[in-house]
Formats: C-alpha cells, structure tokens, sequence
C-alpha cells in the first residue's frame, strides 16, 4: 500500500482526499472532470431540486452509457469467437488439403 499517493478531487463542490495508484491519477481527473461537466450540463438543462438530484442524473447517465459500452464488448466478443471459429474451420480444411496432395 505504500505505492499509493493521495489526491484530492472536487466532484458536485464536495471534496475528497483518495488514496490511489499513480498510474489511476490521470483516469481518475479525467472521470472528475466528465461528471463535473455533466452535473453542469444538467444543472443548465433540467430542472432539479438541489446538487443530489444533478449528482443522481449524472450517474444514472454514467451507468447507462457504461452498458452501453458493455453490451458493445459482448457483441464484439461473439463476432470475434466465431470469426476464430470459422477460421478454425479454414485451417482444418487446408491441413486436409495439403494431406491430400501428398
């Protein structure tokens, strides 16, 4: 644990001190920053009641976004099983080929 450093982040005008590895700093801004923008976004865009409900829609919209992306993976991940099953296939085909001509 000694290889973590200490980070404080402002996120909704709250702040917090983390404790993170350095190769997660630059992540970790970066997220910072995106759903401070959107809580700005939805602050201009949508009527709220007070920070929690902009925080609210924030995440809900980071979650959804996140599935997304998930379900974009998954598909990805199917395609390239059966592009390496067909090419499995190609293979066996050719090694047959090839035990023909001898």
């Amino acid at each position: 644990m000694s290889d973590l450093i200490t980070v404080n982040v402002i996120v909704a005008d709250r702040n917090y001190r983390l404790k993170i590895s350095p190769s997660d700093e630059a992540v970790l801004r970066n997220t910072v920053q995106i759903i401070n923008d959107k809580i700005v976004e939805f602050k201009t865009q949508l009527a709220g009641k007070d920070m929690q409900d902009y925080v609210s829609m924030v995440l809900l919209w980071f979650a959804t976004t996140n599935v997304k992306h998930s379900e974009k993976f998954i598909s990805n991940k199917e395609i390239e099983t059966s592009l390496q099953h067909v090419q499995n296939l190609l293979d066996k085909a050719l090694a047959n080929k090839e035990e023909d001509e001898v």
